[in-house]
Order: C-alpha cells, then structure tokens, then sequence
C-alpha cells in the first residue's frame, strides 16, 4: 500500500480530523496531482475555516495546477483568516504568496 493510500485510509476513518485530512492534501501535492490537492483543501476548509495552512497550500496547489485567480482568492480568504486567528507567521506567508502571484 502506498504512502497516498494508507493516508486515505485515515481519512476514510476520521473525516472530521482536519490533519490527517491536510497530510492528505500535502500527499497530492508531492504526488503532482494539484486537482486533488485543491479539491481536498477545500473540503478541509469547508469543514475547518480556520486551518490557515490549508489556504496557503490551496494557493499554491492552484498556482501549480495553472489558476492564478484561484490562488489569489485562496490567499486573501487565508490573509482574512490569518489576522482573525492572529497567526502572524502564516499572515507574512500568505502575504509573500499572493505579492508574488500578483494581487490583481
């Protein structure tokens, strides 16, 4: 079984654990498979709004995969979400991100 396989598994399991279900996102993205990886963090967002990582690697799951508007709305939901939980290193990061994608 592979590595994507077993964490599938653990997703299987528990759903609503917002982690295992970002490991899930992070194995799509080592896997090149961007789709998957934004189609997971949504979910992951959609149960867990607050977890702001998931914004960040949604971004660049959407810069890879060709969709610099999806990048850009992910990082400024992230941005928004960053100042409400107050996590200032994920602020500069998502900050850093949608500069260099452009904030059109």
């Amino acid at each position: 079984m592979s590595r994507l396989e077993a964490v599938k598994g653990l997703v299987a399991q528990d759903p609503a654990n917002s982690r295992v279900r970002y490991m899930l996102c992070m194995e799509y993205m080592s896997a090149r498979d961007f789709a998957a990886a934004v189609a997971e963090l949504r979910e992951l967002l959609a149960r867990d709004a607050d977890y702001v990582a998931a914004y960040y690697q949604a971004g660049r799951a959407s810069e890879e995969a060709g969709d610099e508007a999806a990048a850009r709305e992910f990082y400024r939901a992230g941005i928004v979400t960053a100042k409400r939980v107050n996590d200032a290193h994920a602020l500069s990061e998502l900050h850093a991100a949608l500069e260099i994608v452009g904030d059109f």
